[in-house]
């Protein structure tokens, strides 16, 4: 079958390209051989975040007394929990289905497309060509080189969402991202839980003292955290799982999560034969134009490479669609890549760090602030955290923040605004914030930059 474009994927970027294109008059297959939505509506920012919801509910009536308000005992119910996510995510899948299959001139194609040719795939045994191919086909949990990993009952950030019965102890394996918002979450149902990581800290490549503040709200709610800690070998150990750690300690809990990280779904695509060049991670290789090495075929999302977060592979299929249409030659380069952890507090930055300022040479100044310094965090009792924003001393431009507190994810965007727009930080100084609010903060952070003393 002969088509204008093949999109490879439902994801983020997949669905939306797909769609605009059948809309411009072409006609359209996108190949989905799993559940539509790709990786953030079945298995990750939709139920997670619905999860952790959960999970907060049962910390602020667990907390409520603090405010002088006392709740009853709280009994977390995991499989409503569960049942509720599992809603949550029909919903949205629902939403995706109906969306591809009311597109004129795009048709969806159930099965698992490889390329046997150039610009050429077999999908269940039926032959399909495009001028143009789109591949959005994501990633996946890696599964690190442990010795004795494949002989326990380990599980991913799907399988240990679908728990109906809260994990006497939790062992998660990773401190990132993934690692830390599920292992808060299981905490705040109840179960015992300990973080594992090689790295010095948490959310390792923020700024030490960005992590500490995180640290520090984890350790207060009771997670155990074994930092600086190599897994040599895991094994099971009377109905549970250990873990030998560098050194000879041992950490045992009675259930495994493994968050280390993810690997892209190229291995059985069949890239050789469409021509497509891999990196050494089996990362599609893409140029600023999301062009592959195949002429005709296009890369976006996960499997690229580049940071694994929605609103990048979001971003990446409207300016692939600009490309594709010819109605803009804006590239990939110089995004700024915000981002958030949606653990409690939230986490989020944009832009570069102290730390790599530094590695790079790049002349900053750096304004940092407690969090507890915002009245609006006195009033509502979200003490915990820290602001900090790295301002380039010849342009009074922003060159990143970071930020670990309430709704740090929504107050980022500020910062991600003036990078964009390539602003002085002064327009936050000049600018007239509500009061009592945690957005004023951040004029109090930039304030205290000695240039705008006054």
């Amino acid at each position: 079958m002969e088509w204008d474009a093949i999109v490879i994927g439902s994801g983020q970027a997949g669905v939306p390209l797909a769609t605009k294109l059948a809309a411009a008059g072409k006609r359209v297959a996108l190949v989905e051989r799993g559940e539509p939505g790709g990786t953030c509506t079945n298995t990750g920012c939709t139920p997670t975040k619905t999860m952790i919801a959960s999970a907060r509910a049962a910390q602020v009536a667990r907390t409520a007394g603090r405010l002088g308000v006392h709740a009853a005992e709280v009994r977390v119910d995991l499989a409503a929990v569960v049942e509720r996510k599992e809603g949550v995510v029909r919903q949205w899948r629902e939403a995706v289905l109906g969306k591809l299959q009311g597109t004129e001139r795009l048709t969806f194609l159930r099965g698992h497309a490889r390329f046997t040719g150039e610009r050429t795939l077999d999908v269940g045994g039926e032959r399909h060509r495009a001028a143009t191919v789109v591949l959005d086909v994501g990633a996946r949990p890696a599964v690190p080189p442990i010795p004795g990993l494949d002989a326990v009952p380990w599980l991913d950030n799907r399988r240990v969402m679908e728990l109906r019965s809260l994990p006497p102890h939790l062992l998660a394996l990773g401190g990132g991202y993934v690692g830390c918002e599920l292992a808060q979450m299981f905490r705040r149902f109840g179960s015992e839980v300990t973080v594992v990581d090689p790295g010095e800290h948490l959310l390792n490549r923020e700024d030490p003292d960005i992590s500490r503040a995180l640290e520090e709200v984890f350790r207060g709610e009771g997670l155990h955290l074994a930092l600086g800690a190599k897994v040599e070998r895991v094994a099971s150990a009377g109905g549970g799982v250990a873990l030998r750690l560098a050194g000879g300690e041992e950490v045992r809990g009675t259930h495994l999560l493994v968050a280390t990280g993810r690997r892209p779904n190229t291995d059985d695509l069949g890239c050789d034969a469409g021509g497509i060049r891999l990196d050494a991670r089996g990362f599609v290789e893409i140029d600023d134009q999301y062009r592959t090495s195949a002429p005709g075929v296009y890369a976006v999302g996960d499997v690229t490479g580049e940071p694994q977060f929605t609103h990048v592979a979001w971003d990446d299929h409207r300016l692939l669609f600009g490309l594709l249409t010819g109605r803009s030659q804006r590239g990939r380069g110089g995004r700024a890549y915000p981002y958030c952890a949606f653990t409690d507090p939230q986490v989020a930055g944009v832009g570069l760090n102290e730390r790599r300022a530094r590695e790079q040479g790049i002349p900053h100044e750096v304004a940092t602030m407690p969090f507890e310094r915002i009245a609006r965090a006195v009033e509502v009792d979200e003490r915990a955290g820290l602001l900090k924003v790295l301002v380039d001393p010849a342009t009074e431009r922003v060159l990143g923040a970071g930020i670990v507190g309430a709704e740090a994810g929504e107050l980022i965007h500020v910062f991600v605004a003036l990078l964009q727009a390539k602003a002085s930080v002064r327009a936050i100084v000049d600018a007239e914030f509500v009061h009592p609010t945690f957005a004023e903060g951040l004029q109090t952070l930039v304030m205290s930059l000695e240039r705008f003393a006054s």
